[in-house]
């Protein structure tokens, strides 16, 4: 694992995020975005995959989800599926996260927004790379569900990265193909 890898951590926020009318919510977990999340945050080498919802219910099902892959037939049947899950940090809010991170890292993260939307001041994935290679800072990188980041989540933010961009006006990946290739042009390969 790289040292860039190591000092990034993302987080999946269930709230506060949008609706479709934009009032902001709480939105539920997904079976498939603690798999896929956390399998691509292993695959790039992220430190930590943090799913933040506040509802007890939603930390019931997260709860049952990664014990069968950690300590369930899941975990004889598909160790590197284990392996995977064993990031994943759930979280009741995004002030817990960041406290645990700083606890871990010894530093506040800078906290990275992202969107769908563009929004000013929004840094480019190169210029992101290159912090993230050079500046020794932790990164925590926050996703939201539902319609995106409700804009108190933007309101903390100390940046926000670019959209994602298409060739066609069309503009609303599932938040699991959002971070994979949020991860592979931060962290990939070049």
């Amino acid at each position: 694992m790289s040292e860039t890898a190591c000092r990034l951590d993302i987080a999946l926020l269930h709230h506060p995020v949008l609706n479709k009318a934009g009032e902001t919510i709480g939105s539920a977990v997904t079976n498939l975005d603690l798999h896929d999340l956390a399998r691509a945050a292993r695959t790039y080498g992220v430190g930590r995959y943090y799913l933040a919802t506040p509802y007890e219910d939603q930390h019931e099902l997260v709860a049952q989800i990664i014990g069968h892959w950690q300590e369930g037939h899941g975990a004889a049947y598909n160790p590197a599926r284990k392996e995977a899950l064993a990031i994943i940090s759930p979280a009741y809010s995004l002030d817990e996260i960041v406290a645990d991170v700083q606890a871990r890292r010894g530093a506040k993260p800078l906290l990275v927004a992202t969107s769908a939307r563009s929004c000013a001041g929004a840094v480019g994935y190169r210029e992101m790379r290159d912090q993230l290679e050079h500046d020794r800072h932790p990164v925590l990188l926050l996703f939201g569900t539902a319609h995106g980041l409700a804009p108190a989540c933007f309101a903390r933010a100390d940046t926000v990265l670019e959209p994602i961009r298409g060739r066609s006006p069309y503009n609303h990946l599932s938040v699991r193909s959002a971070v994979a290739i949020v991860l592979d042009r931060l962290l990939g390969e070049r």
